[in-house]
Formats: structure tokens, C-alpha cells, sequence
């Protein structure tokens, strides 16, 4: 169970390789200092921070971030080192905030490797404070604690690494605060992709990398656009799994699609690297030379030859992988990276022409003579047409960027299968229910504003990890304030049948069950298509005892595998037992709960996905406004999307708030029948 720390509280951590996210309201810096016994930094070689990311243990962000993974191998560490101090602190020079009391309060959270929460702490009460030490992880007898310090520091990054102890702490500072304002850095990655079979996705590491295997989700709360997120980041709760879109991450939530972004120095598919400058009249390259691969893979489809003169073709499927699915999984992730990585720049080249047309201008006018007459006319002049041309450069090199990723999405899109196609994909009509289980599952679309019509598919990796929250209020986004109350409701519901259908298409038959919670039976006509077919588990639930009935018979199962699972027993099941997938299905929660009725769900939210029973809830959390506090960690467990379009995704790399597009069949398309009704005949086909 999270423990929510408040000032000076501790926690003790149960395991050693941990990470820690940061979300924030604007971008920050984040860094972590190590401290012997008496919690004193001995030197510069003590500190990971944005110029030097990377020390024996620990890994940061290399760029300013709304959102931030750090990566902590406490069992790596010196043995002389007993204290790690997180950092956070607002850069400068960049046209942002200048104290922490302008911002949203800081939200910190130590999570195990698979996202799990350990202690989250929220820094209240800050004020002029441009610096803060958000957290420390220190040893005490054998073992190590967590505790919430929230000291912050007027005087900045200099104050709070002097207060540590450092000499030079001045210019230290300094030099970390030109690396963020010349944007030379990409941040931490979210943890790669998981398989039944294991990681098939490696990140390679030097000696020195304490998480080989660590890498949200938009997503965010964010995987290819799997937005960690920030989970919804946390808004989304966490980043794009996501994907962290863990991406989202993570939005991944955020510098690395900094954003999403892997360990500098990682080979896998999310790993950032620096673009190419463009060469003149060279011609684009579509292999993607950037996206490091894995090995060994199947060898990718070979592009078509080129004409004479023109430019080598995309390729669908040119990613590393053990699968075509696994490796257009790959392709979109790496899109979704290119992307980000190209908005990021172009944004911090604009910010960059800007900040030094400011400067060139204080300088010029400093001297009161030069306010007035031609030369300050000509100084301003000239200032603006540098910015200008600064500016038009940077352009020149998104439009180059955005038209590669343009081009490959056109070749990528009508190759996907039907687990990462849209609806309007011609390989529904088609589509026959597979043998086995895909790698993901496309829940949505994102898309920047740099070019609203490049969308990425948002995917989320199966088995599910953690449930989805449609979220039904009004106070969602924009598009839902202007949009009347039951029609929000209604595309909300229809949203979670849309998610239900997937995920009952893409599943073997059998091995997936939906059970539906609808207490006073206010979607019957958004569920239709899911009665009609008959591909539900039982009829929804309605009223108290309806509710009582189903969250009785999910717990139970929860409890049971559990206990199998332990015991290493599961033979030893109930022959009634259905040990399939099981999705939950929840329409107008709160009503039709009870005090225990929550509980239940709540502890569904959290042991169920481990073990097959996960969460599809449709909710406004306005409506659960009295339960307070309470249900805050339900809602961060959750992956929230919206039923119409939203920019509340980031990924887990810079942060970029990516808007997300939810799914929807064409205009008066048959396809969702069509597809429900391949599941029941090869649900009958099956026996099942």
C-alpha cells in the first residue's frame, strides 16, 4: 500500500533498485546528490544532474522537465556513500516561472521497477523558493528509508548544493543551468517492455549503467505512445506506458519525447540521440539510423529501391523485433520519439531566438542614449531579424522532420495489425480472433500541434497492467466544458465499449470475459452492441445487489489466485473458476456503491491486474468528490483517457502535453458488429 508522506515523515523501502517520478507544473530540473555519513557532498563526482546524468546507482534526467524518472540501484552504490538527496530546482534564463509558489506544487513518488507506488510525497507550502530537496533515500542500521524533506532554497541551486556542503556550489549551479537552457541533454527512460516471455527488448549499458533494463505514459501516464504518465501522467496518475504514453509517458510523463527517452547511451527503440543536421540535398533516410536496435532480430523488409535522384522510400516494419508485430511495435515507438525529440528542439530553438532577442536588446538599450533616435530603432531591428532568422532555420528543420514521419506513417498505418489499427482500417473486415495474444493494444491516437494531422497510435502493452478511467466529467478539457452533461456520459460509455470490444476481438476465445456494473442501468443503449452479441460474461449489473454481486465474485477470484500463486498450487483452483482474463466494466461510479462496495474496487484496482482482473471504469471523479482523499489512489492507479479529444497526455521524456484523440468507429460503419459477432462464432467454435 502507497504511504503518503507528509514533511519530515519516513518510510521504509522494501526493495533496493527503485525509480523516482517527478511531476511538476512547468519544467524542472532534477538531479540527486550523494552524502557520506554525515550527509556532506565530498565533490562534483557526488552529484548527477544534467550534465553528467549518470553516476554508479543513480541516473537522472539530462533536460528540464514537467515530468522525470529517476533510476536508483541503492545495492550499486559507494559503500562511503549513506544519503541520496533528490533535487529539484526551476531553470533559469528561459522565460518560466522563478519560484515554486507560481507553480503547481511538486509531486514526487518512489515506485518499484514495475511502477508499483511505495511513498509519494507533495511539496505544499512553497513560496519564493526557486530550488527545493524534494525527497532523501539514506541508510540507517543495514537498511534503507525514505523521508519527505521539502526544504527549499530563495537562493537557488547554488544555496541548496552549498547547504550540502560543496565547494564551488556557485558555479556548479551554473554550468547546470546553461546545460538546460542549451537544451544538451535528453532525460531517463521509462523501464522497457515486458513479455510473458521476458524482456525481448533489450537496452544495452556500459559498466557503469546501474539499470540495464530500466527505460510513460499520455499517459500520458506512457510504451510506444504507451503513456506513463503520466500515469496520466498523473493526471493521469503516473506518464505514454506510456506508453509511463509509464509516455508519456512519463508522457514520457517530460524530456525524452523528454518526453519519453532511454538511457543515453541505451540501443533499444526508445532510445533518444541527438538529430542529424539535415545535408543539403541529401536524400531522407527512412531506415532510421538513430533508433538503436536490439539483437538478434529477424532481418527487416528491405525498402524498395529508389529512382534515380529521389529519396529511399519508407518501410513498414524497419524496426528490430522477433515479430512483424514486434516490430511495427518498435517503429511506432520510434516514431513517437522522433517526434517528440523534433518538437522539442524546434520549441527550445523558438524559446533559445527569443530569450536572445531579449538580451540583445538590454544590452543595446542599457544606455539611456540610445533609447530613442535610430539607434535604438536600428538595435531592435536587428534583434528581431536574427530572432527571425533563428527561428526560420529551426522551422526549416521541423518541416524536414515532420515530412519523414509523415511519410512513414502513411506506409506504417494500413500495415498494422488489427490490435494497433484504428477503426477505419480495412483489416477489421477481415479480421478473424488470433490463436494468441498480441503485444498491445491501440487505445487512442496523439498527435502535437506543430502537425495536428501526424497521429501516433497511443498503444498499451497486453496483459493489461493497470486499468483505464474514461473520464465522464465535464471539467475533463475544453471540448468537454462546452459539451452537454449526458452526452459526455453517453460517448464516455460508448468509449469503454469501443476499448471492450478490442480487447475481446484480440484475444484467443475463451481466455477473455467482460462483466459490466451499471447500477441504475443508464447505458443499456451504449452497451447494446455488447448484449446483442452475447459476449458478455452475465447481464450488467444493476442496483446495490447487483454491484454487491459481481465485486463478491471478482474479489474472490482475485483472492484465490493469489493464494494459488503463493502457495505455487494452481492445481489446486476450484474447477468452476475461470482463471481467463477478466475485464471490469464500470458505468456511474459511485452510484450503486456502498462503503464496502468501494473497497472491493478499490482493491481490484490494485491486486487485480497481477493476477488477470482488470478495470474499465467510466466515472467523473466530481461525482466521488465526498469519499476526499480516500480514492486518490484509486484514480492514480488508473490510466485516464477522455471520450473526446484532450491534451492531458505527456510523455515521459520532456513533457510535451500531447493531445489525445479517443477511438471511434466511421460514421454509420458496421465494424463494431462485425467484429463482435467473429468473437461469438469463434467463441462457439471453440466450445466456449
Amino acid at each position: 500500500m502507497t504511504a503518503e508522506l507528509v514533511r519530515g515523515q519516513n518510510h521504509t523501502l522494501p526493495q533496493t533498485r527503485l525509480e523516482i517520478r517527478v511531476s511538476a507544473g512547468s519544467p524542472v530540473v532534477a538531479g540527486a546528490t550523494l552524502g557520506d555519513e554525515n550527509g556532506t557532498v565530498r565533490g562534483v563526482e557526488w552529484i548527477a544532474h544534467p550534465g553528467a546524468h549518470r553516476l554508479p546507482g543513480l541516473e537522472v534526467s539530462r533536460q528540464a522537465a514537467a515530468g522525470h524518472r529517476l533510476a536508483v540501484d541503492l545495492e550499486a552504490l559507494p559503500d562511503e556513500v549513506h544519503r541520496v538527496t533528490v533535487l529539484l530546482a526551476l531553470p533559469t534564463g528561459v522565460g518560466g516561472p522563478t519560484r515554486f509558489g507560481a507553480t503547481a506544487a511538486p509531486f514526487v513518488a518512489v515506485t518499484g521497477l514495475d511502477g508499483t507506488e511505495i511513498a509519494t510525497f507533495t511539496l505544499t507550502g512553497l513560496d519564493a523558493e526557486s530550488a527545493v530537496s524534494a525527497l532523501e533515500l539514506y541508510r540507517r542500521q543495514g537498511a534503507w528509508k525514505v523521508r519527505a524533506v521539502g526544504q527549499g532554497y530563495a537562493a537557488g541551486l547554488a544555496e541548496m548544493l552549498a547547504d550540502q556542503g560543496l565547494a564551488g556550489a556557485a558555479e556548479l549551479a551554473a554550468s547546470i543551468q546553461e546545460a538546460v537552457a542549451r537544451s544538451l541533454a535528453r532525460s531517463v527512460a521509462p523501464p522497457p517492455p515486458r513479455t510473458p516471455e521476458g524482456d525481448r527488448v533489450r537496452h544495452a549499458s556500459g559498466p557503469s549503467d546501474p539499470h540495464p533494463e530500466t527505460a510513460p505514459q499520455p499517459q500520458p501516464t506512457a510504451h510506444p505512445p504507451t503513456v506513463h504518465q503520466p500515469t496520466a501522467p498523473q493526471s493521469a496518475t503516473h506518464p505514454p506506458t506510456a506508453p509511463q504514453p509509464q509516455v508519456p509517458a512519463h508522457p514520457s510523463a517530460v524530456p525524452q519525447p523528454a518526453a519519453p527517452a532511454h538511457p543515453p547511451t541505451g540501443t533499444g527503440p526508445g532510445t533518444p540521440t541527438a538529430p542529424a543536421a539535415p545535408t543539403a540535398g541529401g536524400p531522407i533516410n527512412y531506415a532510421h539510423p538513430r533508433r538503436q536496435h536490439a539483437a538478434p532480430p529477424p532481418p527487416p523488409p528491405a525498402a524498395p529501391p529508389a529512382e534515380p535522384g529521389q529519396a529511399p522510400q519508407p518501410v513498414a516494419g524497419d524496426a528490430t523485433g522477433w515479430s512483424m508485430d514486434e516490430r511495427l511495435y518498435n517503429q511506432i515507438w520510434g516514431m513517437f520519439e522522433d517526434l517528440a525529440r523534433a518538437a522539442a528542439a524546434y520549441r527550445s530553438a523558438v524559446d533559445f531566438a527569443e530569450s536572445r532577442m531579449g538580451q540583445e536588446l538590454d544590452r543595446s538599450l542599457s544606455d539611456p542614449r540610445n533609447r530613442i533616435g535610430g539607434t535604438g530603432d536600428r538595435a531592435r531591428e536587428e534583434a528581431r531579424a536574427k530572432r527571425d532568422e533563428l527561428i526560420a532555420r529551426a522551422r526549416e528543420v521541423l518541416d524536414r522532420d515532420l515530412a519523414q514521419l509523415a511519410a512513414e506513417a502513411a506506409v506504417v498505418e494500413p500495415a498494422l495489425p488489427a490490435a494497433y489499427a484504428g477503426w477505419d482500417n480495412p483489416v477489421w473486415h477481415a479480421h478473424r480472433i488470433p490463436m494468441e495474444l498480441p503485444m498491445a493494444l491501440r487505445i487512442g491516437d496523439l498527435h502535437l500541434p506543430e502537425r495536428t494531422d501526424l497521429r501516433i497510435p497511443l498503444l498499451v502493452r497486453l496483459p493489461l497492467e493497470r486499468g483505464i478511467w474514461v473520464d465522464s466529467g465535464r471539467t475533463a478539457s475544453e471540448a468537454a466544458a462546452l459539451m452537454d452533461t449526458d452526452r459526455l456520459r453517453r460517448l464516455a460509455m460508448e468509449t469503454a465499449v469501443l476499448h471492450a470490444a478490442r480487447l475481446l476481438a484480440v484475444y484467443p476465445p475463451g481466455e477473455f470475459s467482460v462483466h459490466v456494473i451499471d447500477p441504475a442501468g443508464s447505458a443499456a443503449g451504449s452497451l447494446a452492441p455488447l448484449v446483442d452479441a452475447g459476449v458478455l460474461a452475465g447481464p450488467p449489473a444493476a442496483g446495490p445487489g447487483g454491484v454487491a454481486s459481481v465485486l463478491a465474485h471478482l474479489t474472490r477470484r482475485v483472492d484465490l489466485v493469489q493464494m494459488a500463486v503463493r502457495a505455487g498450487a494452481a492445481d489446486a483452483l476450484p474447477p468452476d473458476l475461470d482463471t481467463g482474463e477478466q475485464l471490469l466494466v464500470v458505468n456511474d461510479f459511485p452510484h450503486g456503491f456502498d462503503d464496502r462496495a468501494v473497497t472491493q474496487l478499490r482493491y481490484l484496482a490494485d491486486e487485480g491486474p497481477s493476477v488477470g482482473v482488470h478495470l474499465l471504469m467510466v466515472a467523473d471523479r466530481e461525482d466521488a468528490s465526498a469519499y476526499g482523499p480516500v480514492l486518490d489512489p484509486l484514480w492514480r492507479s488508473l490510466l485516464r483517457i477522455t471520450p473526446v479529444a484532450d491534451n492531458h497526455l505527456a510523455d515521459p521524456w520532456v513533457g510535451h502535453a500531447w493531445t489525445y484523440e479517443p477511438p471511434a468507429t466511421p460514421p454509420g460503419s458496421r465494424v463494431l458488429e462485425q467484429v463482435l459477432a467473429a468473437v461469438t462464432a469463434a467463441r462457439r467454435a471453440a466450445g466456449h
